[in-house]
């Protein structure tokens, strides 16, 4: 006869038993929603990289509205595209989606510069030639006019730099300077003329220190109408768009991240920091000591006759650091001409187009491309005219990772992602 203890172990073990197969099944059930997880999320990733590479090759005007796509015929592989115009550049934003699982990615878009119309310096034909003085270096390729480049004594300066004068292959320019995309020049004025945003839209910015808006979300909008606003003691970043019917300053106080500004007028205060496209109408001044990051814009874009707007000019201020692209722009050019003045010890890394004058001081320093129809020295006693002196203009020593926007004419049509923003 067995004794009652017996009966005991055999339910512990039976217990034991439960317990173990319960505790496998469980794992099995975790392992496979696991695995599903993991796998819905390659398909997801698999999407999402289909979904960039559409907007990155895509000339369709179709995605500047939200677009959703069925990949490959077939309701679980759905990606909804949309293409914003920013400035000189496009952002992306593309959602992957199966069922109730979404991964996003925004992004901002960029050409590769075409290798064959690159080069270092631009000078219009104007029939004179090209004069260089003291410790002047050219490097890269260059389009200067038919009457060639000299060597220079001025200012008790005699020239210092190569023996090559410009260190490169050497083309002649042509009276124009190669044109700017029009679609994206027409883009920016129609920024420019909006002067009568939404009622709804924002009116100012006191007792607000942080904006951050998501491209996702649509453009956060601030216009300052008729008065004088200055931008303050706030950090904005991200989908903002600020306007001004007249002069908008800009305090070193406030951080800039993405956004885009437009006024007839802008002022840019001493050593300011950020990374912004500012455009113009009339005039951008940027004061002493500030640092623009990469990816920034600085355009004066003028459509308006001569008689109504005689002056369009853009001036960096002394010590001035600029990472990204700086424009003056006059749709009738051949009245008076825009003006871009670099000051002392200017610094920009990135493409100077400017289709007038380009007017600097000492130590001009550009690593990457200038396009110009005409050079101005100022000196203490005299001006000068299509005279370097002592300015170093190198497209070798800019990054080759560098992008540019489809706007300038040196672009290939090769699209490639700039900047991960979200």
């Amino acid at each position: 006869m067995l004794r009652a203890s017996a009966l005991y172990m055999v339910i512990v073990i039976a217990l034991v038993i439960a317990l173990l197969c319960s505790s496998l099944i469980v794992v099995a059930y975790y392992y496979r929603a696991e695995y599903q997880k993991k796998f819905r999320y390659d398909q997801l990733e698999n999407n999402l990289s289909s979904g960039i590479n559409i907007l990155l090759t895509s000339t369709d005007s179709t995605y500047s509205k939200k677009t959703t796509l069925s990949l490959f015929n077939n309701d679980q592989d759905s990606v909804t595209l949309k293409k914003i115009n920013w400035g000189i550049f496009d952002i992306g934003v593309v959602n992957a989606f199966i069922q109730h699982d979404t991964i996003s990615r925004i992004f901002s878009i960029g050409n590769m510069v075409d290798s064959t119309k690159w080069c270092a310096l631009y000078l219009a034909n104007q029939d004179r030639p090209l004069s260089v003085s003291g410790k002047t270096n050219i490097t890269g390729n260059a389009f200067i006019p038919k009457a060639g480049i000299k060597k220079a004594y001025v200012n008790s300066q005699a020239y210092q730099g190569d023996e090559r004068l410009i260190n490169g292959k050497i083309n002649n320019s042509e009276k124009k300077l190669p044109a700017l995309q029009t679609s994206r020049v027409s883009i920016l004025q129609n920024y420019l003329s909006k002067t009568d945003q939404a009622a709804s839209a924002d009116s100012n910015l006191v007792n607000i220190d942080t904006i951050r808006n998501s491209f996702s979300k649509p453009t956060r909008i601030i216009h300052f109408g008729k008065r004088a606003g200055v931008i303050k003691n706030v950090y904005l970043e991200g989908n903002i768009i600020l306007f001004s019917d007249t002069t908008l300053t800009i305090d070193h106080t406030a951080t800039l991240n993405n956004v885009l500004v437009f006024a007839p007028a802008i002022v840019v205060n001493s050593a300011f920091r950020g990374t912004c496209q500012l455009f113009a109408t009339d005039s951008i001044h940027v004061q002493s000591d500030c640092v623009f990051s990469y990816p920034s814009c600085l355009g004066v874009l003028n459509t308006k006759s001569s008689k109504t707007n005689p002056y369009v000019k853009l001036t960096l201020g002394k010590n001035t650091i600029f990472n990204g692209a700086v424009i003056t722009y006059r749709q009738n050019n051949e009245e008076i001409m825009p003006i871009l003045l670099l000051d002392s010890n200017v610094r920009v890394t990135g493409q100077i187009y400017s289709q007038g004058m380009l007017g600097y001081k000492n130590n001009m320093h550009v690593n990457g491309s200038v396009f110009t129809k005409l050079f101005t020295y100022q000196s203490t006693f005299n001006l000068m005219e299509n005279t370097l002196i002592n300015a170093n203009i190198s497209s070798r020593a800019l990054s080759s990772y560098y992008l540019s926007s489809e706007l300038f004419p040196i672009v290939s049509k090769r699209k490639k992602i700039l900047q991960w923003l979200e």
